[in-house]
């Protein structure tokens, strides 16, 4: 069975890693480059990275967290990269797997729907022995939590979603779920405007990380 999971679970990123679905067939504007998906789904790993999705330096790598938000996200959880990048220990999944293109304003799109809609309840059905969830950033703490039936949890803001996080981590034995800010550099100013974040769940994150890797 568990070889069967694994099997599956590989067809679906073989899939993944040629879809075209945001140039071919897009909800809305297509995606404004050609697609190239950043998942890296996992039939062993215990903690999943659920972010939003790949920037312009990812887009360009291929290697999900390549750039200043995976350097202070790595610091959050207090792992180096051999371990982070270890996909038998750490599965990343982003809400969209392709860098969605930037506003007017030079900030990165939101992630893509379309990669929610054709692929998330089925990577994940496909991992069930994830018992810990990083959801980073507003997108991915609407998906997980409402899919694990915590949805009533969510805050208005994403700063009340994360004020949440022992009500939200308590909910829940497995998997548990860590809500976080998106570790990019313009998430710095909330940082300093929220230092309970990383007095309180920074240690507390790093603790749950180290009992799973």
């Amino acid at each position: 069975m568990a070889g069967e999971g694994a099997d599956a679970l590989a067809a679906l990123e073989r899939a993944i890693s040629t879809c075209r679905i945001c140039a071919d067939t897009p909800r809305g504007a297509p995606l404004p480059h050609a697609p190239r998906p950043v998942a890296w789904p996992s039939a062993t790993a215990r903690i999943l990275v659920a972010g939003q999705a790949p920037g312009t330096r990812v887009h360009a790598s291929g290697r999900p967290f390549t750039d200043p938000s995976g350097d202070r996200l790595r610091s959050w959880m207090g792992l180096d990269e051999a371990v982070f990048y270890d996909r038998s220990r750490l599965a990343i999944l982003p809400m969209g797997f392709c860098f969605p293109g930037l506003d007017a304003k030079g900030a990165d799109l939101p992630p893509r729907r379309e990669c929610r809609d054709a692929w998330h309840d089925r990577v994940m059905a496909a991992m069930p022995q994830v018992d810990l969830i990083l959801a980073i950033g507003a997108a991915a703490q609407a998906y997980h939590l409402a899919r694990l039936g915590l949805g009533h949890l969510r805050g208005a803001t994403l700063t009340e979603t994360v004020a949440a996080w022992r009500t939200i981590l308590a909910a829940r034995a497995s998997p548990a779920v860590f809500v976080l800010p998106h570790p990019s550099w313009r998430n710095s100013g909330w940082l300093k405007r929220h230092p309970w974040f990383e007095v309180d769940i920074v240690p507390a994150l790093r603790r749950a990380v180290a009992a799973r890797v």
